[in-house]
């Protein structure tokens, strides 16, 4: 039985998750006002990328390729032991380059390489070297070339290189869907992780903000560990923002990623989750029960 006592007000309930999202940013008093700050930064149209430029901007490359350079790219931040903040700037610099410049697809894996080597300065203590990036490449491209189009890209982007990201927004996201929780749950944050670096592949969710990416992110994560409960909550509502129909299409749009219904080819992810380090979570079985029933 709950009593007065025991029982949690709704502003008792706020002032715990904000008391660890605090912990979270050490910003105190300010993680509310950074949170804003974040979404109202995503949204700038410098930081964001053309939903479509597959179709209006670029001539040779397709959605496909993009896709296996992401996958490919994944690979790369596996072996050179990135942060996976630096994956998602990485990808977040393609999608916005590509949005304004034509790139023929010989010089994509180019692109690829140079927007990881400027996102590994950006977040690594210790970011690999120019040297490092081309022998990746099989020493397809010189220094030069990465130099080149490393200055190409920061030009291009006007030195605007520290847009928030999925991962970004994840993070605060999956300390709200864990509450309750006395300690981590691991299975959760892992899956989190997985499905936001498979949207990463897909051309089609390129449209989405990062938000809102992350929070179809938690959404699906928490469906497919608890299937006969409602995935979304008042609270992670009011935190993110988000109704749970605001995320239908995002949601179904990684729901067929998990899937491999789309990128069932692109294998780094998928592989990448399998291990132990993970918890396996890319060898987790699908609820029967279709994500509609709930958005």
């Amino acid at each position: 039985m709950t009593t007065k006592s025991t029982r949690k007000t709704e502003a008792d309930v706020k002032s715990f998750i904000d008391a660890k999202l605090e912990d979270l940013v050490t910003c105190g008093p300010y993680v509310s006002d950074i949170y804003k700050y974040l979404r109202q930064m995503e949204m700038e149209p410098k930081r964001r990328p053309k939903p479509d430029y597959i179709e209006t901007v670029q001539q040779d490359v397709t959605a496909n390729m993009r896709g296996i350079l992401v996958d490919w790219l994944v690979e790369v931040a596996e072996e050179y032991k990135l942060l996976s903040d630096t994956l998602y700037l990485s990808v977040s610099y393609i999608d916005r380059f590509l949005s304004m410049a034509v790139v023929n697809k010989q010089k994509l894996q180019l692109l690829g390489v140079s927007s990881m080597f400027i996102a590994s300065k950006y977040e690594e203590i210790t970011p690999p070297h120019v040297e490092e990036f081309c022998y990746i490449t099989d020493n397809t491209y010189t220094k030069e070339d990465l130099v080149k189009m490393e200055a190409d890209i920061l030009k291009s982007l006007k030195f605007e290189m520290g847009n928030p990201t999925v991962k970004t927004f994840l993070r605060k996201f999956t300390l709200v869907a864990q509450l309750n929780n006395k300690t981590p749950n691991l299975p959760l944050e892992f899956l989190g992780y997985y499905l936001a670096e498979l949207s990463l592949l897909d051309y089609n969710l390129v449209k989405f903000p990062p938000s809102l990416v992350a929070a179809s992110v938690v959404f699906l994560a928490k469906f497919i560990i608890s299937p006969k409960r409602h995935p979304w909550s008042s609270t992670l509502q009011e935190y993110s923002g988000y109704k749970s129909v605001d995320l239908k299409e995002c949601a179904i749009g990684l729901h067929d990623l998990y899937l491999g219904r789309r990128g069932g080819s692109l294998q780094a992810v998928r592989e990448k989750y399998k291990q132990h380090k993970f918890k396996y979570v890319a060898s987790h079985a699908f609820p029967s029960r279709d994500t509609s029933f709930f958005l």
